[in-house]
């Protein structure tokens, strides 16, 4: 009740904050809670047990739910949130369902994207091959300090120290799957392209264009870079050693682009014509003292072998498992006997010190050990087949591979980046110190991680190069659009008939 004053208003009023602040007025009715909205201020309304929030320039006026004591507590700073709010169990679980939901989304449209024809299998063997030779770059290239204190580099392996370590370039040399592949797609897409009626001109332009832009990039930065260097007083030695490390990789991609360009000769050739050549060359080298520039015949004519080898796989001469068990263990076989009993390196990559490189250029043990790789990687066709058929699997395979160029051209820079940068904190285990312990193996496997942010960040940087500008947003990929209007004509043609 009130009382009448002098000016004929309520004496006593509804409890409330002036100023613009906060201004509560909570009426209870059965149970139902009223507010009024002030400047700054959110009023949860409930009627059911349940709490919503709403959120105010910096405050929260929370009201009970029906059948409590009906209290109010007005102006009251937001400083908690209720358990829809973000950063509490519930709400991190739905949005860690929301991201996951959008990845296989995601997944499920780049699965339905791809034409039912492609070989999957095909996809996965060059990603495996990328990250193979990634990793095995990774795990066997030292950069080491100078001990003069003077900020120079040198380059040193695992494998000069401790030799028997060569089984990891058994597992990571593994560009003879990739130049594989290659040749199948090369062959493959020849044939289809002449079936349409492209001439090889323009074949061959649209086969190398992607191939050679991220060049482009890697050229220039490495450009600038080396002058910079020199003129920041940086030892000669030490910018030598960066610029070959760099561009090691580009030995690679003119010699596949060589292959490719020949693949109408070659298309037909067997694999033995290009392998025996390897085989005089090296015995013209060991066997009768014939001058060492003699083995880069073997550049082109080793890296041939698994080049035919995936012609020979085009042209259906390798669809059954018997010709992949051949070369598994014939390969190895010959391997074995190569390294036993031949004299050959153990290492299947170049170890820095040592007399004979298996891989610059190319021996027969090399190509022998490269037969048993396209072997094994002809017998996991249909398993991968299979794997690729789950939508996240391929997602993954199918985005390593619109990256592939810009992984392997990038990733020696990034681990001389990380290497470089870091030498200022000193001289660091596994990256600026000797591999020549077990220590210094199981350090490097811990920086793999930091490599592989830093290859992030030049992926980043560059990937345009390779993949084009990023589409505007709303735009559908040019895959999933073409997909979709091969879909929908034959929709229209269905109803047609």
């Amino acid at each position: 009740m009130t009382e009448p004053t002098q000016a004929g208003r309520p004496e006593a009023v509804w409890s409330g904050i002036r100023g613009g602040a906060a201004q509560t007025d909570a009426v209870t009715s059965a149970g139902r809670v009223g507010t009024r909205r002030g400047a700054a201020q959110v009023d949860a309304v409930t009627s059911a047990g349940r709490v919503g929030v709403r959120r105010g320039a910096a405050q929260v006026d929370a009201a009970t739910p029906a059948g409590r004591d009906g209290k109010h507590q007005g102006a009251v700073q937001a400083t908690s949130a209720t358990p829809a709010a973000s950063g509490t169990p519930a709400a991190t679980g739905r949005i860690r369902r929301g991201a996951g939901g959008r990845i296989r989304r995601g997944a499920a449209q780049v699965d339905a994207a791809t034409p039912a024809g492609r070989d999957r299998a095909v996809d996965a063997l060059r990603a495996f091959a990328i990250l193979g030779v990634v990793l095995g770059h990774w795990l066997v290239t030292a950069l080491v300090a100078d001990n003069d204190g003077g900020g120079g580099l040198h380059t040193a392996s695992p494998l000069h120290h401790m030799p028997w370590l060569a089984p990891i370039s058994w597992a990571f040399q593994t560009l003879a799957v990739f130049f594989l592949v290659g040749g199948h797609v090369a062959t493959r897409g020849y044939t289809s392209a002449r079936e349409r009626g492209t001439t090889y001109t323009q074949w061959l332009a649209s086969r190398l264009s992607r191939l050679f832009k991220p060049v482009a990039a890697v050229l220039s930065l490495w450009t600038v870079a080396s002058v910079l260097l020199l003129l920041s007083g940086t030892e000669t030695d030490t910018v030598r050693t960066l610029l070959k490390l760099a561009l090691s990789p580009l030995w690679f991609l003119l010699v596949f682009a060589a292959l490719t360009a020949a693949t109408p000769l070659l298309r037909r050739l067997h694999p033995l014509w290009p392998m025996a050549v390897v085989l005089h060359v090296d015995l013209l080298r060991f066997g009768l003292g014939a001058p060492d520039r003699l083995g880069w015949v073997n550049l082109a004519a080793g890296w041939m072998v698994p080049f035919t080898v995936g012609a020979a796989w085009t042209r259906g001469e390798l669809e059954r498992r018997r010709a992949g068990w051949i070369l598994l263990t014939g390969g190895t076989a010959a391997t074995a006997a190569l390294v036993v009993w031949a004299g050959y390196p153990a290492s299947m990559v170049g170890v820095p010190g040592a007399g004979v490189s298996n891989l610059n250029p190319p021996t027969l043990a090399a190509v022998t050990f490269g037969l048993a790789q396209c072997g094994l990687a002809l017998l996991l066709r249909e398993p991968l087949r299979r794997v690729m058929r789950r939508p996240p699997a391929w997602a993954a395979v199918a985005l390593l591979n619109l990256s592939a160029m810009t992984i392997f051209l990038w990733h020696q820079t990034a681990l001389m980046a990380t290497t470089a940068t870091s030498l200022t904190a000193g001289h660091l285990p596994g990256l600026h110190t000797p591999p020549d312990n077990l220590a210094w193996v199981a350090a490097r496997l811990a920086w793999l991680p930091v490599f592989a942010a830093a290859l992030a960040l030049c992926w980043t940087a560059f990937r345009t190069y390779e993949q084009g500008p990023r589409r505007p947003k709303g735009h559908a990929s040019r895959v999933v659009r073409t997909h979709r209007s091969h879909e929908s004509h034959k929709t229209k043609a269905q109803n047609h008939a």
